[in-house]
């Protein structure tokens, strides 16, 4: 008896170190010819990172062009984490680069920019053209360099920029789920088995505004909020079979991206921003086909562009339509063309 358990227990530590060398056998404690102590895992290809407003900040590009629509200059500037929150390993929870994300929304839609986020390379290139210390090539076959002059009106001014921050993030907002199990107590060779699955959905929400650079007046403003699921299923069978315990179990969950969807509600933002200052008084201006979209939209937006007053086409209800602009629950928005 004490040699069967013996024998039993050497089996058990050989498939233990089986598998650890088995799982070793990928590692070298030395480099390799490429210098390499392991091969990272996983050959997933770079891939675009769209929203399901993208489509709608191209369409709104295609607008432009179409009707040869002028973009005013503008700059994005702090759109910060006023939230505070800090996730379990000490970091951010919410993304730091919501201006980041801006300046590409902008760039979608075909607008045109000025850099004011980091100016920190322009303004020491500047230092040092003031100071003569950058020369630049002289002309064609001449050998001399000449240093770089400052030219006043060199740098182009903007028309508006873009600022605010994200400013709510409610955990929980409601949470559901169950668990199940059963078993068989009286059997020789009891089976249980376990179920459980949970829920949970949380939101996050920005405030934006739209301001003219010369007056510092607001011109429009943005507040959105999206709402996140949280999922986890679970499954498990225990038994004990000719004295061997087998416990088995399986599990899958997920949580939609908590920085894609701060994405999304900045393009959503966006692309309001960008209808009202080209005057496009709703997804209606992505068909290809109907009247000339710009009629009955005269007005001035913050004394430069055509787009107010049409408070009941733009800034109205139908900024509140959670289907407006979006790729696939409003019909009108389409792809660009180009």
């Amino acid at each position: 008896m004490i040699a069967g358990s013996i024998s039993r227990r050497l089996r058990t530590a050989g498939v233990a170190c089986a598998t650890a060398a088995l799982l070793s056998g990928c590692i070298s404690s030395s480099a390799g010819p490429q210098g390499l102590y392991a091969t990272p895992i996983g050959n997933a290809p770079v891939t675009a990172n769209p929203t399901p407003y993208s489509a709608a900040l191209y369409c709104m590009a295609d607008y432009a062009r179409r009707y040869n629509l002028p973009s005013p200059r503008i700059a994005v500037g702090r759109i910060a984490d006023y939230t505070g929150t800090v996730s379990a390993d000490g970091g951010r929870q919410i993304t730091g680069g919501a201006s980041l994300m801006a300046m590409t929304a902008l760039a979608k839609s075909g607008a045109r920019m000025v850099e004011r986020y980091d100016t920190s390379v322009s303004e020491m290139e500047l230092r040092y053209a003031n100071n003569r210390l950058i020369g630049d090539d002289g002309p064609a076959g001449a050998d001399d360099v000449q240093y770089r002059r400052i030219i006043a009106g060199s740098v182009p001014g903007t028309d508006f920029y873009i600022i605010g921050g994200i400013t709510e993030v409610n955990y929980n907002i409601r949470s559901g789920g169950f668990d199940a199990s059963a078993g068989q107590a009286a059997s020789q060779t009891p089976l249980s088995t376990a179920f459980a699955a949970k829920a949970y959905v949380m939101n996050i929400g920005i405030d934006l505004r739209l301001i003219q650079t010369t007056t510092l007046e607001v011109v429009d403003v943005v507040s959105y909020q999206k709402q996140i699921i949280g999922r986890e299923i679970s499954a498990g069978v225990f038994d004990f079979l000719n004295g061997n315990v087998f416990d088995i179990s399986a599990g899958e969950g997920g949580l939609e991206p908590v920085q894609l969807a701060v994405r999304a509600l900045i393009e959503r933002a966006t692309v309001e921003f960008m209808a009202n200052l080209y005057g496009a008084p709703g997804p209606e201006v992505c068909l290809n086909a109907g009247p000339d979209p710009l009629g009955g939209t005269v007005g001035p937006t913050g004394g430069y562009y055509a787009a107010y007053p049409n408070t009941d086409t733009n800034n109205g209800e139908t900024r509140a339509d959670p289907s407006r602009w979006h790729d696939r629950r409003d019909g009108a928005v389409r792809r660009s063309r180009y």
